[in-house]
C-alpha cells in the first residue's frame, strides 16, 4: 500500500512561468512541509478574459522544461501535471481537485493560491467545498491583507481550512512580464 502524501496543487496559466512561481514552489517544498507540489497548467481560467497567449500545451511543455532545470534533483517532489489539459472546459478548480483525488485517493490535496485569489474566492464554483474538503495554502500578494481575508471567510464558516504561508512576497506578475515583452523589453531575468 502506498503511503499518503500531502500534495500542494499550484494551478495557473503560467503565461509565462517566472521566478516568482519558482520562489513559491521552493517555499512549498523546503519550508511549508508539503511532500510534493503539482504545478497544474490551466488551459483557461473561467474567471478571466481570454488573452492572446501561448497555447496551453506550449505552456505545459515550457513548464516541464523549467521545472526540470530547477528541480531535477527533486523530481519526486515537484512535477508539472497535465490533468487540466485532458479535461473538458470550463476548467473549474473543484473539478481538478476531484479528478486528482480520484486518480490518487491515497493522497491529501491542498490548493495553493495568492491572497489576491483568496479575496475573490466566493466567485469560484463550489468554493466552500474547496475550503472544507481540500483547504487552501495562501501566499502573500502586494496590497492584500491575508489575515483579514481569512478572518472574513472564517466568519462565514469556521470549518474552512485556510493556511497562511510565511512565503516571500512576489512582486512580479505574468501580466507585467507579457506587457514588457510586448514593449520589446528583455524579460529573460524574470523567467525560470
Amino acid at each position: 500500500m502506498t503511503s499518503s502524501r500531502n500534495i500542494a496543487v499550484y494551478g495557473g496559466s503560467f503565461n509565462p512561468l517566472h521566478i516568482g512561481h519558482l520562489a513559491i514552489m521552493k517555499h512549498l517544498v523546503d519550508v511549508a512541509g508539503f511532500d510534493a507540489v503539482y504545478l497544474v497548467v490551466s488551459p483557461k481560467n473561467p474567471l478571466k478574459q481570454s488573452i492572446s497567449s501561448d497555447s496551453a500545451r506550449d505552456r505545459y511543455n515550457a513548464a516541464v522544461e523549467a521545472v526540470g532545470r530547477h528541480f531535477g534533483d527533486k523530481a519526486d517532489q515537484v512535477r508539472v501535471d497535465d490533468i487540466e489539459l485532458n479535461m473538458p472546459s470550463p476548467h473549474y478548480t473543484i473539478r481538478t481537485l476531484e479528478a486528482l483525488k480520484e486518480r490518487e485517493p491515497e493522497n491529501r490535496f491542498t490548493l495553493v493560491m495568492g491572497a489576491d485569489n483568496l479575496s475573490i474566492i466566493r466567485n469560484w464554483k463550489d468554493y466552500s467545498k474547496i475550503l472544507t474538503d481540500y483547504g487552501i495554502a495562501v501566499f502573500p500578494r502586494e496590497g492584500y491583507d491575508m489575515a483579514q481575508i481569512k478572518q472574513d471567510l472564517l466568519s462565514e464558516d469556521p470549518a474552512y481550512k485556510i493556511h497562511l504561508l510565511d512565503a516571500p512576497l512576489v512582486t512580479i506578475s505574468s501580466t507585467e512580464i507579457r506587457e514588457a515583452r510586448q514593449r520589446g523589453e528583455d524579460i529573460s531575468k524574470y523567467l525560470m
